[in-house]
C-alpha cells in the first residue's frame, strides 16, 4: 500500500528553499509568558511618561539604577572614561543619550539604538485661555500628523511645565489620578450635524476648533469673564501661576488614562504614545540589560521626529555629534578626524514603529511586504513615500549581517514596507545619522491605529524587539 505520508521531491525542495515569517506564539510558545511579563513595566512606563520631559525623567531614573553616571559631571571634573563605564547626557530635559564604553577602540564605531519620544498630541497656544458664553476654554495647536476628528469627545489630561519669570518651574499633571478631573473637546451632536457629515475627513473638525473645555463655573461677584477668572483663581491657588505665565509654558493635551491590556486574551497593549515610546522603551531596556559589550554601545532618545526632527532637541541638532565628541575627549585625545571615523564606522538601528496589517483596511497594504502582529521585529529597508522620497535605503550587506545576528539569537523578525507604493508613506530619523555615512536601518514594532489617541501593539512583538536590540548591541561589528 502506498505511503501517503512520504513527502515528494517537490515538497522537500519547497521546504528547503522557501521561507515565511514565523509566528512567535506558534513556534516559540514558551516566550509568550516572557513577553507578557516584560510588558508589565512597559505599560507602567507608558502610563507615567506621556511627554518628552516625562520620558527623559523616567529614563534617568532607570539609568541611575543600572549604574549610569551623569556625563556632565564627568566633563566638569575631566574624569577619564574607560571600558565598562556607563554614562548618560540630557539636553533641555527632552533628549537623552546613553553610552556604555566597550573594549574596542571607539573610533572603530558605535552600535547605536535611536528612537524618538515625542508623539502626536495637542499643544496649548502661548495665550490659550479664553471665555465664550460662560465657558472657559484653552486654544490648542495640534502637533504632528493627526486625524483631527479622532481627538474629540475623549477624556484628556494636561501634562507639562510652566516656567515663571524668576526661573521657577511648575510641573503640571491634571487628569491622570482617579480623583482628578479630566478635560476634553466637544463635538457636534448627530442630530444637528447634517452639513458636518458631508465634509471631507480632513475638515470634519478644523484645527481652530480643537478647543479644550476646562470649566463653566463663574466666580462669585464677577460679571465679566467670571468663568475665566474662576479658573485663574484656581491656577493661582493650586499652582501659583497667573495668566501671563502661559507665555513661557509647555503644556500638552493628551489622552487621560493608563496603558491597558487589549484583547480578551490580553495579547496586545492599548495606550497613547506607542509611536514611538514602544521602541524608545525597548531600546532603553536593551541598553540597560547589556553588560560589557565589545563595541561601545549607545542609546539615543530624541524629540521632534513627528515634525521633521528639527530644533535643538531633534535628531538634526548637533547634540548627538557633540556628545560623541565629549566621549572621545574623555577616552583619549580629541581629534576631528577621530570623531568622523567614529561616526562613519558606526552601525545603527533606527528604532521606530511600522504599520501593522489591519484586516479592516486591507486595500492599502501589499500582503507579502507588510508587517503582521505576532511575527516579531520589523525591518524596513526603506521608508519614505512613493518613489522612496525621504528614505534611508539600507545596504543589503548590513541587512544580511542583521539576519545572521537575529537568527543566531533566535529572534523572530519580518520585513515590511509602509503600505502600497502609491498609498502614501512616512519617515523616521534614519536618514539623518546616515548622513555620517554609517549603516542605518529602520527596525521596530508593528502598530495598529498609528497616530490615533490610542494605539495598539502586540506583546510578543515588543519582547522580540527588545531581544533583537540586545543581540544587536552585543554582536554587531
Amino acid at each position: 500500500m502506498e505511503n501517503t505520508n512520504e513527502k515528494t521531491a517537490g515538497q522537500k525542495l519547497q521546504e528547503e528553499l522557501t521561507w515565511k515569517f514565523p509566528s512567535v506564539a506558534l513556534e516559540a510558545p514558551e516566550r509568550v509568558k516572557e513577553a507578557y511579563d516584560f510588558c508589565e513595566p512597559y505599560k507602567a512606563f507608558l502610563s507615567e511618561a506621556k511627554t518628552e520631559r516625562e520620558c527623559v525623567a523616567q529614563s534617568i531614573e532607570l539609568a541611575k539604577k543600572a549604574g549610569y553616571q551623569d556625563l556632565e559631571e564627568l566633563i566638569k571634573n575631566q574624569t577619564p572614561l574607560k571600558a565598562g563605564n556607563k554614562v548618560y547626557r540630557t539636553w533641555m530635559e527632552k533628549t537623552i543619550a546613553l553610552f556604555q564604553i566597550g573594549e574596542d577602540a571607539i573610533e572603530d564605531g558605535l552600535n547605536i539604538l535611536g528612537a524618538h519620544i515625542d508623539s502626536p498630541r495637542l499643544d496649548l497656544k502661548q495665550n490659550p485661555l479664553y471665555e465664550d458664553t460662560e465657558m472657559a476654554l484653552l486654544d490648542t495647536h495640534y502637533y504632528g500628523g493627526v486625524k483631527k476628528y479622532q481627538w474629540v469627545t475623549l477624556p484628556m489630561a494636561l501634562h507639562g511645565v510652566v516656567v515663571k519669570k524668576d526661573g521657577t518651574k511648575v510641573n503640571i499633571c491634571i487628569g491622570e489620578k482617579d480623583e482628578d478631573p479630566v478635560v476634553g473637546i466637544t463635538d457636534l451632536l448627530i442630530h444637528l450635524s447634517g452639513k458636518q457629515m458631508q465634509k471631507k475627513g480632513n475638515v470634519i473638525v478644523e484645527g481652530e476648533d480643537l478647543n479644550v473645555l476646562i470649566g463653566s463655573k463663574p466666580l462669585k461677584g464677577e460679571e465679566k469673564e467670571a468663568v475665566k477668572k474662576q479658573l485663574l483663581q484656581l491656577f493661582d491657588e493650586e499652582y501659583g501661576i497667573e495668566e501671563e505665565d502661559f507665555l513661557s509654558a509647555e503644556i500638552e493635551v493628551v489622552p487621560a488614562g493608563k496603558a491597558r491590556d487589549f484583547g480578551l486574551d490580553r495579547s496586545m497593549i492599548m495606550s497613547y504614545g506607542q509611536d514611538d515610546r514602544v521602541c524608545a522603551y525597548t531600546s532603553l531596556a536593551a541598553m540597560l540589560n547589556v553588560e560589557a559589550p565589545k563595541r561601545t554601545s549607545c542609546c539615543i532618545l530624541v524629540d521632534k521626529e513627528e515634525i521633521g526632527s528639527v530644533g535643538a532637541t531633534g535628531m538634526h541638532s548637533k547634540f548627538f555629534e557633540n556628545t560623541v565628541a565629549e566621549i572621545l575627549a574623555l577616552t583619549g585625545d580629541y581629534k576631528d578626524l577621530r570623531l568622523r571615523r567614529t561616526l562613519q564606522n558606526s552601525y545603527m538601528l533606527s528604532s521606530d514603529v511600522s504599520a501593522a496589517f489591519d484586516p479592516n483596511y486591507p486595500s492599502v497594504m501589499e500582503k507579502k511586504n507588510c508587517a503582521y502582529f505576532g511575527k516579531g521585529l520589523v525591518l524596513n529597508k526603506y521608508t519614505g513615500a512613493r518613489g522612496k522620497s525621504g528614505s534611508n535605503d539600507a545596504n543589503p550587506e548590513y541587512i544580511a549581517q542583521l539576519r545572521k545576528i537575529f537568527d543566531e539569537a533566535k529572534v523572530a523578525f519580518q520585513t515590511a514596507e509602509l503600505g502600497k507604493v502609491d498609498e502614501g508613506g512616512g519617515g523616521t530619523i534614519a536618514y539623518i545619522p546616515a548622513a555620517y555615512s554609517m549603516n542605518v536601518i529602520d527596525c521596530g514594532v508593528a502598530v495598529l491605529s498609528m497616530h490615533a489617541p490610542w494605539e495598539i501593539t502586540s506583546k510578543s512583538d515588543i519582547y522580540e524587539v527588545e531581544k533583537g536590540y540586545e543581540a544587536f548591541l552585543k554582536n554587531c561589528r
